[in-house]
């Protein structure tokens, strides 16, 4: 497990500095799995109306500016997330130790809603934090949150207000600060949604710019869950954390692949992409001096790809980069496409 999430950190960097992802907004997210395991675990469901299955739990961390992954950490299905988010922070902080004055804002669910979890990672961390509050029906509450003084016209039909929040129990010597949205033009059609934030932030900004990024995240899983993500056979952490992290390596590479080629496998989810491109790969493998050479016959989009990968020494040298691979006995690669 520890080599695994050491490869996922030197993964991470080498992605941050080819420019993969900045690491200024992160979020951060819950994925859990259905698994085929024999063994008794907690079970989850979606919905009510779904049946509870056995689930193998992960822990996502996504760059949201370029929807692309960081890390990830396992659990059993019995750890909670607030055990497993300081784990899945910490090798976020390896990757991009990030400088005093540059603090990445992490958004999560109303799951991370917890005083222990804020606490750690406004005092344990580099990072900030902002997690949806749970609803809170009190009249008090409620009469409080119409009274239009406490609240800041943004445009028709939406207002803002920022407030400190202290949370019982907390650790913090400092409130946090809650933020509340208010929509509807009418008080008869007022309705309310509250945040917590660790700091004092813009608070338009992270509530219709930043936070609905989020979306990323489910995007990510429906886009590349094919990769490894979608299916668990086992709760044996030492097989899933090997199984998933040579994913994670997969969907960087395939990551890149798709910037070269293009429209449209750029819009290609992994299945698709498996089924249209790499599937229909035949060919075969010859050496020729100090070059590994690949030919593929009646390859699909050949011209495309010729134009990518053929002469590939050459175009590495051109972008300054060294062609031998070390791993290869410091045999250069090409491809030929007939």
């Amino acid at each position: 497990m520890a080599e695994a999430q050491a490869l996922q950190v030197a993964l991470g960097k080498i992605r941050r500095a080819s420019g993969h992802f900045q690491g200024r907004l992160l979020g951060i997210d819950p994925h859990r799995i259905k698994s085929c395991t024999k063994r008794q675990t907690r079970r989850h469901r979606f919905s009510a109306k779904e049946k509870a299955l056995k689930m193998a739990q992960c822990f996502f961390c996504l760059d949201l500016d370029s929807a692309q992954p960081l890390c990830f950490t396992l659990a059993s299905a019995a750890r909670t997330v607030t055990q497993a988010t300081p784990e899945l922070l910490e090798l976020s902080q390896e990757i991009l130790n990030p400088a005093p004055d540059q603090a990445p804002l992490v958004l999560a669910d109303s799951e991370h809603y917890t005083t222990e979890l804020l606490d750690h990672v406004h005092l344990e961390t580099p990072f900030e934090l902002l997690v949806p509050m749970p609803p809170q029906n009190s009249p008090k509450l409620h009469d409080q949150a119409r009274s239009s003084e406490r609240f800041n016209r943004r445009w028709a039909g939406y207002a803002t207000a920022k407030e400190p929040f202290r949370l019982k129990q907390s650790r913090c010597s400092e409130p946090y600060y809650r933020f509340v949205q208010r929509n509807g033009e009418r008080p008869e059609d007022y309705y309310f949604k509250s945040f917590l934030a660790t700091v004092d932030r813009d608070e338009v900004q992270d509530l219709t710019v930043h936070y609905p990024q989020r979306w990323h995240i489910e995007e990510f899983f429906k886009f590349n869950q094919a990769l490894g993500w979608h299916r668990a056979g086992t709760l044996n952490l030492n097989i899933r954390y090997g199984q998933m992290t040579m994913a994670l390596v997969a969907q960087a590479a395939i990551h890149q692949m798709r910037q070269r080629l293009g429209q449209p496998f750029s819009q290609w989810d992994a299945s698709h992409l498996a089924r249209e491109l790499f599937g229909a790969l035949e060919g075969d493998v010859r050496v020729k001096d100090d070059t590994i050479q690949v030919t593929y016959y009646n390859a699909p989009h050949r011209d495309r790809l010729r134009q990518q990968y053929e002469n590939l020494p050459d175009k590495l040298q051109q972008e300054g980069i060294e062609p031998t691979l070390p791993w290869l006995y410091d045999f250069k690669l090409d491809f030929r496409f007939r």
